[in-house]
């Protein structure tokens, strides 16, 4: 009598992103070994990421260096530029970049930027910041040299600034009320907090606002003080100890909370606060070493963006090639985003547009975060299972049949990889997704015979595509991955079947 198949089913692999952390022999199906150029979509499946849509056509004033930050000026007639930085320029526009340092002599390009009562401010460490007025780019006047701050927020109506330099590291300035060429009459002041630390010394990295707070985070913890629209009287809310800031430039802003990275992970600052008296959690415990390893190697730069409209938070090691994509929707039971891996990437800045467009800083210049080609090339997409055990660990697995079940996707090549009892090397099953056909809604059109189908339904449609294949190999334990190159489509995996046949207890 034949044996009865036992059957695993995969739903929504992968909807809790990467583990690293547990090991992988009693993990949770859920997770994924690997998540490579995906995102978690809003139906809860894995899903590859949109490319990089290159606008930029001349980018001469760029040359061969690479955008190291974007920003959006907007004044108050709504007129807005997008100005970005990089081969020691400032420049304007997205299509063509055109330099309008002038004869301002920039050496870094190291520049945090933000807008302020009509102007735009241009601040890092030991240079002379620069201002803009929607025409021209000019030195800043009014700041002494002791207050070039790396370091610059705009909140309660003033410019605040910090991380001056190496003998100036607890030194907090404010301009005065409404004037960021001031920094030294009317309402502006300073504040030292080399006094505060809770544990004895540390360097302020980075400066938020958040519901009338400043928030100070230094590298290994966190001061804040209430009160903070009226500078001269604010005074001391809080203090953390043992959490700092990595780098400015992994702040964020979330709306209801403001994100950054630790030592030793992702974490908000809300949560921080609330949990001071307890063990910490992060934001990031499923790839903690991962992550940890991350920041001891990146000597470059940091980079990060929140987008409401993808609902993530993007955090980009340049100098590694390597981003990771946290899903905002929800947390996991730990407490932690679900998380992706883009490696490769070659996203060196980031800026979400007043209207929600994503744009990204490249050594091609500018680009949208829209379609699924990176500048017309295809990327890789990539999930693997933790090993799978059926239940049983002890038994030796014979896989029979693999039901992948995708949605999206065109006229593609798929490969399905099987690997047994932690081995590298991979058994390889080949497939083509199909042509999708292009539908409109009932097949009926808007406006009588003769006009066009309704173009917000036309175009190619979502397919769902289910292959039934032939397994091979056997062993205790199997990682199942699939791999796609995206090159035009989108693609999601909803669900993979597993038919294996048990066999002795090994």
């Amino acid at each position: 009598m034949a044996q009865q198949l036992s059957s695993i089913n995969l739903v929504a692999p992968a909807f809790k992103g990467i583990n690293t952390e547990d090991s992988p022999i009693a993990q949770d199906p859920s997770f994924a070994d690997i998540a490579d150029n995906a995102v978690i979509d809003k139906r809860g499946r894995i899903a590859a990421r949109k490319g990089h849509n290159v606008l930029t056509t001349d980018k001469t004033a760029l040359g061969t260096a690479s955008i190291k930050n974007i920003h959006e000026f907007k004044d108050s007639s709504g007129a807005k530029v997008i100005l970005s930085v990089g081969n020691n320029k400032v420049m304007t526009g997205t299509t063509t970049l055109t330099d309008i340092t002038s004869s301002i002599s920039i050496s870094a390009d190291n520049w945090k930027i933000v807008n302020f009562n009509d102007k735009a401010y241009f601040f890092q460490r030991g240079v002379q910041p620069l201002v803009y007025d929607g025409s021209t780019l000019s030195q800043l006047t009014g700041i002494a040299s002791t207050q070039y701050g790396n370091e610059v927020i705009s909140a309660y109506g003033r410019l605040w600034t910090a991380d001056v330099g190496t003998n100036n590291k607890s030194i907090v300035y404010w301009s005065d009320l409404l004037i960021g060429n001031d920094w030294s009459g009317g309402t502006s002041g300073r504040i030292d907090v080399s006094k505060v630390w809770p544990d004895g010394y540390d360097e302020i990295v980075a400066l938020a606002a958040h519901n009338g707070f400043l928030i100070i985070f230094g590298k290994h913890s966190v001061v804040v003080y209430k009160g903070a629209e009226e500078p001269e009287t604010m005074s001391l809310s809080d203090t953390v100890a043992g959490v700092g800031c990595v780098d400015r430039d992994t702040v964020q802003y979330t709306g209801t909370d403001v994100i950054f990275l630790s030592h030793t992970g992702l974490r908000s600052f809300g949560r921080t606060i609330q949990e001071k008296s307890m063990p910490i959690s992060t934001l990031s415990k499923t790839i903690t070493k991962d992550i940890i390893k991350e920041i001891q190697g990146e000597n470059t730069s940091f980079r990060s963006v929140y987008s409401p409209e993808e609902n993530f938070y993007l955090l980009s090691f340049v100098g590694r090639n390597t981003t990771f994509c946290f899903d905002l929707r929800g947390t996991l039971e730990d407490g932690s985003y679900r998380v992706t891996r883009w490696p490769q990437s070659v996203f060196t800045a980031y800026e979400r547009l007043e209207d929600g467009t994503l744009h990204i800083g490249s050594t091609e210049g500018i680009s949208t975060y829209s379609g699924y080609q990176d500048n017309g090339q295809s990327y890789r997409f990539k999930y693997y299972s933790p090993s799978l055990t059926f239940g049983d660990p002890s038994k030796l697995k014979f896989i029979k049949k693999i039901k992948p079940t995708i949605i999206g996707s065109s006229n593609a090549t798929a490969f399905i990889k099987l690997a047994y009892d932690f081995s590298e090397t991979y058994k390889n099953v080949t497939f083509t997704i199909p042509q999708a056909t292009t539908v409109a809604e009932f097949n009926v059109n808007e406006f009588g015979a003769n006009s066009s189908p309704l173009s917000q339904f036309s175009g190619e449609s979502k397919q769902i595509v289910r292959k039934g294949l032939n397994g091979s190999g056997s062993g205790s334990t199997v990682v199942v991955g699939l791999e796609s190159d995206i090159n035009g489509s989108e693609l999601s995996l909803q669900e993979i079947n597993i038919l294996a046949l048990l066999g002795k207890t090994i």
